[in-house]
């Protein structure tokens, strides 16, 4: 995720009564990232929720509030039953685990000590961070989610130390309530953040009324943020063998943008860019035809692509097609943003990278 605005369904860190109503405005507010938490409404209910959020095209989360450890790992369970695309929150991250290795979710535990209900994060940074490292090394383990805002101390200061302490994406969460926190955890280096309770109050600065307008306020308010964003972009490079050249000029002239990002490339596109330019952090997959653009599918397909750029060749023989729709289809199932051209990837480029580069 680029820095994405995730709504939550929730007041006082329960899911709403009237969720079924409200999302219907929250999807014509736009947004496209929903979630909710696992107390609050009864489990078919819950199902209801993560089966429209999934219809309408969006990304669900579940997080988790629970504070012992029986309702946890049933929290766990229910993440899978529900099949929802991520599940944040909860302190078990061992025993979580254990329940989700085997399930396509996302998961994202919280670092540090947690109390109360509302949630509260206790104790020094340092042992905040520490948490954070130590998570992050789990397998199953795919990001954080930070209560950053219900931390007493340097709330900037914090996140900006768990984000650089480790390489998977972090979400601020609590009491997000103003365009000025939305900013301080963007530039911080998050990869998104949730707000629940602000919204169904009205917090945001809106244009309109009602809680579509104030989803439409907080999206023009990522928007903004996101042009502020030090996290690094997860970007992927593939060009045909004809259109490689194309490519190549394309990376050298946005070359200062794309360092410090993390380019995944299929096999002979990426040693072609870290031969164009050395310092890039590339990975590569196989060459396309072992196998590579399948496994850039399967990185759209766990949300784990910020953006796909591919320059293919419109006279290659047909047999390219196949993998070509295959990944359209994919990259619009996921709503992952797809360059085909070097125009529409200078657009992409323009919307993606942080102002300045």
């Amino acid at each position: 995720m680029a820095f994405d605005f995730i709504l939550m369904l929730t007041a006082s860190d329960r899911t709403i009564p009237d969720a079924a109503r409200r999302l219907d405005e929250a999807l014509e507010g736009g947004v496209r990232h929903i979630g909710f938490k696992d107390v609050g409404l009864p489990f078919d209910e819950l199902r209801g929720l993560a089966d429209r959020i999934r219809a309408a095209g969006g990304r669900s989360y579940l997080e988790v509030v629970s504070l012992d450890a029986e309702s946890e790992l049933a929290s766990a369970r229910a993440a899978v039953d529900l099949d929802v695309d991520c599940l944040l929150g909860g302190t078990r991250a061992d025993e979580v685990t254990a329940i989700t290795c085997d399930h396509p979710l996302r998961y994202y535990p919280f670092p540090g000590r947690i109390t109360g209900h509302p949630s509260v994060l206790e104790g020094p940074a340092e042992d905040i961070v520490a948490s954070a490292r130590r998570l992050a090394a789990l397998e199953h383990v795919h990001g954080l989610d930070l209560l950053a805002y219900r931390f007493a101390g340097d709330v900037p200061g914090l996140m900006a130390a768990v984000c650089a302490a480790i390489d998977k994406p972090v979400i601020m969460a609590g009491s997000i309530d103003g365009a000025g926190r939305v900013r301080a955890s963007a530039e911080a280096g998050a990869a998104g953040f949730t707000v629940g309770t602000a919204a169904l109050a009205g917090a945001f600065p809106a244009e309109e009324t009602g809680f579509a307008g104030q989803v439409r306020a907080i999206l023009d308010i990522t928007a903004e943020a996101r042009r502020l964003s030090t996290a690094p972009r997860r970007v992927a490079l593939v060009a045909h063998d004809e259109r490689k050249s194309q490519l190549r000029a394309w990376v050298l002239r946005h070359q200062k943008a794309l360092k410090g990002q993390r380019i995944i490339c299929t096999g002979g596109t990426g040693a072609m860019v870290k031969a164009a330019v050395p310092g890039l952090q590339v990975r590569r997959l196989q060459r396309g035809a072992r196998g590579g653009d399948q496994q850039l599918g399967a990185l759209i397909a766990t949300g784990e692509l910020d953006a796909v750029v591919f320059f293919a060749d419109p006279s290659a023989p047909h047999g390219s097609d196949v993998d070509l729709q295959a990944l359209t289809r994919l990259a619009v199932m996921h709503d992952t943003p797809i360059a085909f051209s070097p125009s529409a990837a200078d657009t992409l480029a323009a919307g993606l990278f942080r102002a300045g580069d």
